[in-house]
């Protein structure tokens, strides 16, 4: 059995078992994040981990490493191929044409859960990983544009987290973005020889993802390369200009960066990223964009768009690093029990507290134990204060309370008053 489990039972590579340990940071992070987008009026959209291949395929384009090398595809019992999705735009996309969601109105929606991909695991990027997506529909200016940052930038400002700049870009209509890829791929044909193997092959397919290459040696290429800005058209010049001048007016810091294209096909105008040293090579942590072209090539009526997704792993990363205070999974309290008596009883006093104090987390001691084998599960529990019930104090209608953190005395406390002396002794500290 040994053997087995050491070679069998072991979680996928890249998909990670999240313990009880780390499961407050994540409640915490995730309900923060949860207060921040619904203050701003957006409704969460649940979606399927599954869809069929060609929604990706189509949405995302097919000569991108996610469809070329990343998804997870197969073939179900009725030959349809599926994939687990690598990320969630084109689903909820998806899932507003099915359900008629676009017709003659806006949306703001979000989403929240795994995504799928199978790339090499490294800090922060795994192959079953968790994003928090926003989604707008129906709304054409560059006030969505900036809301969105500002949303964001609230996030960070929640979490606590700072060193995190933020830089946009315009890749301008499509129209515009294919008069630059002519433009970028003349001059990178004229250099061809100073092409590594994976920028030769995106050559023909994907020219400006060569712009995103880490490799060294192509940087001082990619640098005198022609700028995407210098080819915007007027309608994305004017739109992009109105997107900085809200961020101004904010006074919210940005840096303009012309290589800026983001990796997925649907992408047009306004493109943003906050990145962060904190992390290494990987450095983006939240990043988005308009991308007014997707709903109509998915079949639906014209519509503009703009969304952003930001990984989880990478602000739980973050905040480890930045030693957040985050909140405590601990009991407050451990009832310590004795007798047949008291065990009946402490079950229904634990419920009558929960029920009277807010907020507050109690922990029983069941299947019994010696009261000194209850008061080391009691101190291993992290609680700050054992509640002690014997027979006696049952039929006493009292209860002891023991604090477990400091060498204050313990105290007995009739029934009657428990509750508001609990809450009294847990002042700031509840949940509630």
């Amino acid at each position: 059995l040994t053997e087995f489990m050491a070679k069998t039972l072991q979680a996928v590579r890249g998909m990670n078992d999240i313990l009880p340990a780390e499961t407050s940071a994540w409640q915490y992070l995730e309900d923060t994040l949860r207060d921040v987008v619904h203050a701003y009026g957006y409704s969460e959209i649940r979606l399927p981990l599954l869809e069929k291949t060609e929604l990706f395929k189509r949405s995302i384009g097919e000569v991108t490493d996610i469809v070329e090398k990343e998804m997870y595809t197969f073939d179900d019992r009725n030959g349809d191929s599926l994939t687990l999705r690598p990320e969630g735009t084109a689903s909820c996309v998806r899932a507003c044409l099915q359900h008629g969601l676009l017709h003659n109105q806006v949306q703001r929606l979000w989403y929240m859960g795994p995504m799928f991909r199978h790339e090499r695991p490294q800090k922060g990027r795994y192959r079953q990983f968790h994003q928090v997506g926003v989604e707008s529909f129906g709304m054409p200016g560059p006030d969505i544009d900036a809301e969105m940052i500002f949303m964001t930038a609230r996030m960070w400002e929640r979490l606590g987290l700072a060193g995190a700049s933020l830089q946009i870009n315009s890749l301008g209509t499509q129209a515009a973005r294919a008069n630059y890829r002519n433009a970028l791929v003349d001059y990178l044909q004229a250099h061809a020889d100073a092409l590594d193997e994976d920028s030769t092959r995106r050559l023909s397919s994907n020219p400006l993802r060569i712009l995103d290459s880490k490799n060294p040696a192509m940087q001082e290429l990619i640098a005198a390369a022609p700028r995407l800005p210098d080819y915007l058209d007027e309608e994305s010049a004017e739109h992009f200009a109105g997107f900085c001048a809200l961020l101004d007016a904010a006074g919210i810091n940005y840096e303009i960066n012309p290589r800026l294209v983001r990796g997925l096909d649907y992408y047009s105008k306004t493109v943003f990223e906050w990145v962060t040293d904190q992390l290494g090579a990987q450095g983006t942590i939240c990043a988005g964009g308009r991308y007014d072209g997707l709903v109509e090539y998915l079949g639906g009526t014209a519509t503009p768009a703009f969304g952003f997704a930001l990984g989880l792993e990478r602000l739980l990363a973050l905040l480890m690093s930045a030693d957040a205070k985050l909140p405590a999974n601990e009991p407050h309290i451990y009832m310590v029990v004795s007798g047949a008596a008291a065990t009946e009883r402490g079950l229904v006093l634990a419920d009558e507290l929960r029920d009277a104090v807010p907020g507050l987390r109690l922990q029983v001691n069941c299947s019994g134990g010696s009261f000194k084998s209850q008061f080391k599960r009691a101190d291993r529990s992290g609680a700050d204060f054992a509640l002690v019930i014997g027979d006696e104090e049952v039929v006493q209608k009292t209860a002891v309370l023991k604090p477990l953190r400091n060498k204050a005395d313990q105290e007995t406390v009739t029934h009657s008053v428990l509750a508001e002396r609990v809450g009294n002794l847990l002042s700031g500290k509840l949940d509630g």
